[in-house]
């Protein structure tokens, strides 16, 4: 059995819910990793982001967003409404783990409480799910004409790169 193993570097917008459209990405992965049949599992890293497997919509709105993510958006507005600010709808994070983030040395981590206001972020990425996986059959991945593989980052709190890894494997 054969493992190819790629990832994708994406930017959030920061101002709303970022959706990535990386279908031609996998599969080009695909593609170029030879594999004829077996699996191409795509997986996001980060507690705040999902894979999500949905059709293609040709109408957007003004931002450029999807009918059907803006309805998705809609929908989850209603039920996890954003974290503007700290004591408001979330536990997340309490001061234990605020302390442990603000102690952290690392970029993606700046040591300002206002970014890690995400509870409803963490919350939206868990009713999805950090990956999907699809069948690799002779070479093309089992998608259909209208399924596209969407990266979605529910933080709204800054701009940042994400990374989305891709496993191709079998033979």
């Amino acid at each position: 059995m054969k493992f190819v193993k790629e990832q994708l570097t994406l930017t959030s917008n920061g101002n709303r819910v970022s959706y990535h459209n990386i279908t031609k990405q996998v599969k080009e992965i695909v593609e170029k990793s030879q594999i004829k049949n077996g699996l191409c599992l795509v997986q996001s890293p980060h507690t705040t982001c999902s894979v999500i497997f949905e059709e293609y919509m040709h109408d957007t709105d003004f931002n450029g967003d999807e009918f059907l993510q803006v309805d998705l958006n809609r929908i989850l507005d209603k039920i996890v409404p954003r974290e503007l600010s700290e004591n408001t709808n979330y536990r997340y994070p309490g001061p234990k783990h605020l302390e442990f983030l603000m102690g952290l040395d690392d970029p993606n981590y700046p040591t300002d409480p206002g970014t890690i206001l995400n509870g409803d972020a963490h919350i939206r990425s868990s009713f999805f799910g950090a990956s999907e996986s699809f069948i690799l059959n002779e070479g093309k991945l089992e998608i259909g004409s209208v399924g596209y593989i969407y990266f979605v980052d529910f933080d709204q709190n800054r701009v940042r790169n994400r990374t989305c890894h891709i496993m191709v494997m079998g033979e």
